[in-house]
């Protein structure tokens, strides 16, 4: 945990950004895995974890933000809790350090609730994403309806977009795992082995580090099979990997980093050409991000890029500012140039993506690719983001386009066949906006061709 009074001056200016009523903050609890006691591994809720720092179940926030008080709900441990799970700290030690002057049983919050309702309080929530906890929140306030608060929404994402000092040492903890981790998937993918021999020792380096992954790991030879976690293919030479993994910290701020690696060691003359053309896509967009600039911006400059590149291949043909703008890249980059990043690898996405990721009178795209562009709002310092563009060859999109005719005058069809069994490259790194620019975090892992053939020979 950060020290009590940076989770005190957080719900302060929560409690005055929101303006006025009760604000509640429930805590995540065990999740069955497949019977009561087989749970999957905790994880608490990022926003309570944000405004509490308190990384364990059954507890709930409560700000009043009328008389400025401040409860914390749960339950101090019984013998059968030290029985199974071993000493735990009380209830008003665990308050003490997170600066919260009062507590109560959890039994008691429906009563509390109700009391303020009564009494004319507004009772600010958010929309919880774990079933146990929707129907808890319905009984709590007596209602089949649940409405979260936007006033809280909004304001929880005003206090969490910008990361301090103390969260952008947490996310460099995280990269410097990731670093660790990068480092093995180099030196250890090889023809003849099993994608899933390399992501048992990924995820074991993120144990060995006190944390665990931010997210399922993506590592395949299908890598334009966007979220792949199938792990089953064996490798063989010729073939490239995308790999997307990132660690946590122990204090649960995450990483996210891509590379592609090519199984033998030495990318093709083809693959070449396809990551040299991500590769300068990767540094146009990093070097355009920069407070007052849109991330959209970023995303079409990723686009055009990507354009070149292929027209430089024979795929593309025409203008290639002209068909980022119509969106033909969506082909083969459908997906957006990156997001939000901390807590959450999608940072704050249960909140809302549109709230998160665009601004006032900002409409979403419908075009393939920029449909998915989680973030779009004008960068501002303190951002932390990823930038992630790629070129994938996905079999069933490029057949659908083309018995469609889609953009027959800037794709040529006949060539792209040549390459419709390449499957993907990805490339991502995690930047902060600084006043001036972005700043890539952590150490660098191995990027370009050349640096990515030396790690794999190592």
């Amino acid at each position: 945990m950060f020290q009590a009074s940076v989770y005190a001056q957080r719900r302060r200016q929560l409690a005055q950004n929101t303006g006025n009523g009760i604000l509640l903050l429930p805590g995540n609890n065990y999740q069955p895995f497949n019977y009561t006691a087989n749970t999957f591994p905790f994880r608490q809720d990022s926003s309570f974890l944000y405004f509490a720092g308190l990384d364990l179940p059954g507890m709930a926030l409560v700000m009043d933000a009328d008389s400025g008080n401040e409860i914390l709900f749960g339950h101090d441990p019984t013998i059968d809790d030290v029985i199974w799970e071993g000493p735990l700290p009380s209830l008003s030690d665990l308050a003490a350090s997170a600066g919260i002057g009062h507590t109560k049983e959890y039994a008691d919050l429906a009563a509390y609730l109700q009391n303020a309702i009564a009494k004319g309080q507004p009772v600010h929530y958010l929309m919880p994403y774990h079933s146990d906890l929707k129907i808890a929140l319905a009984d709590w306030l007596g209602t089949p309806e649940l409405t979260p608060s936007v006033a809280l929404t909004k304001a929880i994402i005003a206090q969490r977009s910008y990361k301090s000092d103390l969260e952008i040492a947490q996310i460099e903890r995280s990269l410097h795992t990731t670093f660790d981790i990068y480092r093995y998937a180099m030196q250890h993918t090889k023809p003849g082995k099993k994608e899933y021999e390399i992501v048992g020792g990924i995820v074991g380096i993120a144990g060995a580090a006190h944390g665990q992954m931010a997210y399922t790991p993506i590592f395949s030879v299908n890598g334009h099979v966007l979220h792949n976690h199938h792990y089953g293919n064996t490798m063989q030479a010729g073939q490239w990997v995308v790999a997307d993994l990132g660690a946590e910290s122990e204090m649960h701020y995450a990483s996210d980093l891509t590379r592609t690696i090519p199984v033998s060691g030495k990318f093709s003359p083809v693959q070449r050409d396809i990551y040299q053309t991500v590769l300068q896509a990767y540094t146009n967009a990093a070097e355009a991000a920069r407070p007052g600039t849109t991330y959209r911006e970023c995303h079409l400059l990723a686009w055009q890029t990507i354009a070149e590149g292929l027209t430089n291949m024979g795929i593309l043909k025409g203008d290639a500012a002209e068909m980022a703008q119509l969106g033909v890249p969506g082909l083969f980059m459908p997906h957006g140039l990156g997001h939000m990043l901390g807590l959450d690898v999608h940072d704050m996405e249960n909140l809302g993506e549109n709230h998160v990721g665009y601004e006032a009178g900002q409409e979403r795209s419908t075009l393939m690719g920029l449909k998915s562009l989680r973030l779009a709002r004008t960068l501002e310092t303190g951002f932390v983001l990823t930038i992630e563009p790629g070129i994938y060859f996905i079999p069933p999109l490029i057949d659908r386009w083309a018995s469609e005719g889609k953009f027959k005058d800037f794709i040529n069809y006949d060539r792209l066949q040549d390459f419709r069994n390449e499957g993907g490259c990805r490339i991502e790194d995690n930047y902060l906006i600084t006043d001036a620019d972005a700043r890539m975090l952590g150490p660098q892992v191995p990027r370009t061709i050349e640096e990515v053939e030396q790690a794999m020979h190592i």
